[in-house]
């Protein structure tokens, strides 16, 4: 960033660079907020730049975004125009891998019909719009639907429009590959192939539950795979990096570091028989089920793939992390990643102590595989003040002062300081916003998230210490609060 002529010049090295220069500019020198709201009173005289100019590099290869559950939650109905503001604000805050799921049942549509099967074989099969990301993970079939032609057909023409605007960015979208859950006509269409019906998953009925998963061994397994990966590289063209998750909260049939090893040799196979460039990226989230995923199951599974054709997300690290006994992932590249939202739900929650010095920690531990940062939550539109904080670690070199960055926020946000609303925001960063308990959010226990119900209490929990939240309760501190909520 330099004064140039009487104007700011930023460049950068990709679109998503410069954006991210311009963001800068705008927060730090501009005092401007850009999420939920936007508060951009900019100046009628820019201000001005050191005379030597300022350089902003990112300490990582990559930022990633989103949640595989992000898109039912909240980009479900989106069109364009929604899309537009998001990718726009994923490149302001210097995200370069995102996620890019939309559009894939129509892919998946024509491999299936191509080896036989109905449009109602996929109706049955995929999810309807608000729950494919469940469908997608073989946790659920069918829920919410049945998907309609039109449907298909128009998220098709969006993801080419959502693909076209990542690329022109310089990002890299993570496109699907396939994970081996197919519809129950498959068996009608091959009876002999190795097709296994899994167990209950949140306890959907009969008809909805308990999808089909093809053995991993059976050459089916390669045929839809490749033929998935041609169909869509012919539809979208290829960026070579592919989201895989076949174990989303379901365990594998078995165990053994022999099985894991093959499946998971097998998996990236079908990837690199698709596109030789091919990358694995693979949510760590299977790896929170520490009853079965030990030390052993878990590096069988990755050591199945050589070192850096796969990316892991440590989808928890701020709450739970998975390098920090693993080896670092036992050599494969891993991205240090935000969860913070589970269910979309509305709470006031964060944990700055845990994502203000973990990142840091992360890559700077003995033999760090780290090589990037990731924002994975389940929904967005919440808690703004904690996406802020964390996204600065794209570029900061060490931990921030918690209790200035914060007031240096509120004065973004409302376009001036004031030392009351200072206050009430100090109050925040001392409870909400800094869980002491240790795990996740509390989306299922806030009162004003929960259904209502006549019988039995509602009790929330609550994420930090109660003696922060008393001290809101003095005439100052109570009131402020409330006129901010």
């Amino acid at each position: 960033l330099v004064n140039e002529n009487g104007t700011i010049t930023i460049g950068g090295s990709t679109g998503v660079a410069v954006a991210m220069g311009l963001y800068y500019y705008l927060t730090n020198y501009c005092t401007v907020n850009n999420w939920a709201g936007q508060q951009l009173d900019i100046p009628k005289e820019l201000p001005k730049l050191p005379k030597s100019g300022v350089t902003v590099s990112a300490n990582d290869r990559f930022r990633y975004y989103q949640n595989v559950c992000t898109v039912s939650y909240s980009f479900v109905w989106y069109k364009w125009e929604d899309w537009e503001k998001q990718l726009d604000w994923m490149a302001l805050h210097g995200l370069n891998l995102p996620l890019a799921f939309t559009g894939q049942e129509a892919i998946f549509q024509r491999v299936y019909m191509k080896m036989g099967m109905t449009m109602k074989d996929m109706q049955t099969h995929f999810g309807g719009p608000a729950f494919q990301a469940w469908s997608r993970m073989g946790n659920m079939r069918g829920w919410g639907g049945p998907i309609t032609q039109t449907w298909l057909n128009d998220q098709l023409i969006l993801q080419h429009k959502i693909l076209d605007r990542m690329r022109a960015l310089g990002m890299i979208p993570v496109l699907p590959g396939f994970a081996g859950h197919v519809p129950e006509a498959l068996s009608r269409i091959h009876p002999k192939a190795n097709i296994s019906q899994l167990g209950d998953w949140a306890g959907f009925s009969k008809k909805f539950c308990c999808t089909y998963l093809l053995d991993f061994g059976d050459p089916l397994f390669k045929e839809i795979g490749v033929s998935f990966i041609k169909e869509m590289e012919y539809e979208f063209g290829v960026d070579h990096i592919y989201n895989v998750d076949s174990f989303n909260e379901m365990k594998p049939k078995s165990g053994s570091a022999e099985y894991l090893q093959e499946v998971g040799s097998i998996i990236f196979d079908v990837l690199q028989t698709g596109d030789p460039d091919a990358i694995w990226l693979m949510q760590g989230w299977l790896f929170q089920d520490k009853q079965f995923w030990q030390q052993a199951q878990i590096k069988a599974m990755l050591t199945s793939v050589p070192e850096g054709k796969m990316i892991v997300l440590d989808l928890f690290s701020e709450v739970s992390p998975i390098y920090t006994y693993t080896e670092s992932y036992y050599g494969q590249p891993y991205i240090w990643c935000m969860l913070h939202d589970f269910g979309g739900t509305m709470e006031l929650y964060g944990a700055l102590d845990s994502i203000n010095t973990g990142p840091f920690e992360g890559r700077n531990m003995t033999n760090s595989t780290m090589v990037g940062l990731g924002l994975t939550p389940e929904g967005i539109y919440q808690n703004e003040v904690i996406y802020e904080f964390f996204m600065e670690n794209v570029w900061r070199k060490q931990p921030r002062d918690i209790t200035k960055w914060i007031a240096d926020f509120t004065r973004k946000r409302y376009g001036k300081y004031n030392k009351f609303v200072d206050l009430a925001w100090q109050y925040l960063k001392k409870s909400v916003y800094n869980s002491t308990a240790g795990h996740e959010d509390f989306s299922t226990d806030v009162i004003v998230t929960r259904r209502p119900r006549y019988r039995n209490r509602l009790r929330p929990q609550v994420s930090t210490k109660l003696k922060n939240v008393h001290n809101m309760q003095n005439p100052h501190g109570i009131l402020i609060f409330l006129f901010l909520l």
